[in-house]
């Protein structure tokens, strides 16, 4: 039989792509340098994938401040494919959405992790937070279950030719997975996206654990057809 290698250590890589993810104001892109340092350091990307995210850190570094923060809310804010809530890509407008974001907000109360102000639970860099700190094991298979939403998200972004592909790639490295890229769907016009309701009612998630159990956050594949309902905490 082959001995299993252990996995390696991914919370600092988790912490840093989580980072990359949020708002590029000065604060974020001044901790940039040290970013790469734990990035390097861990050793959990390839290579090739480790220079992909080192090339999206020069960008954000050499970037006009103002120009970087305006390209980071026309790209993830202006559209359903490239959206960081997580649960948009798997509830869409149902009304699960709102119950499942208070239990994942419980969850992340019961590993004592708390959001900011305004922050929703299902945006990416606070689940990522969140993964950092469980064990590798549990970490890898929780960004697995994921791995069908950061494919839709990879592909939205390679489509549009942003380097924060480069992230969602490393994620799915982390998870064990392939970056095979899935074509999004095409958008409503923006007016009608604009119409929605925001807050509960503007993002989406699908089947949470129980707090306390050793993956509390479950997320799946909406089947085809599926109008959202039947979702919630599970095992």
């Amino acid at each position: 039989m082959h001995e299993l290698k252990p996995l390696r250590p991914m919370t600092k890589s988790l912490r840093v792509l989580a980072a990359l993810l949020s708002y590029p104001d000065a604060q974020m892109r001044r901790h940039l340098p040290e970013m790469r340092d734990l990035l390097h350091e861990e050793g959990a990307l390839p290579n090739a994938r480790l220079d992909e995210v080192d090339a999206l850190m020069d960008t954000l570094w050499r970037a006009d401040p103002l120009e970087a923060e305006a390209g980071y809310v026309e790209l993830f804010d202006r559209g359903r494919a490239t959206s960081l809530h997580l649960f948009e890509h798997v509830h869409g407008d149902s009304r699960d959405r709102g119950p499942a974001m208070i239990d994942l907000g419980q969850t992340y109360a019961g590993a004592g992790l708390f959001l900011a102000e305004g922050e929703l639970p299902d945006y990416l860099p606070a689940v990522l937070e969140f993964v950092s700190t469980q064990p590798a094991t549990e970490a890898k298979a929780f960004l697995g279950e994921m791995s069908h939403i950061f494919n839709a998200i990879f592909g939205a972004l390679q489509q549009q030719g942003s380097a924060y592909a480069s992230v969602l790639g490393a994620l799915l490295e982390l998870a064990g997975e392939k970056a095979e890229p899935v074509t999004p769907p095409a958008e409503p016009p923006l007016d009608e996206s604009w119409a929605e309701p925001v807050v509960f009612d503007g993002c989406s998630s699908k089947g949470q654990a129980k707090p306390g159990q050793p993956q509390p956050v479950h997320i799946v594949r909406k089947p085809n057809g599926a109008s959202g309902q039947g979702q919630g905490v599970a095992p």
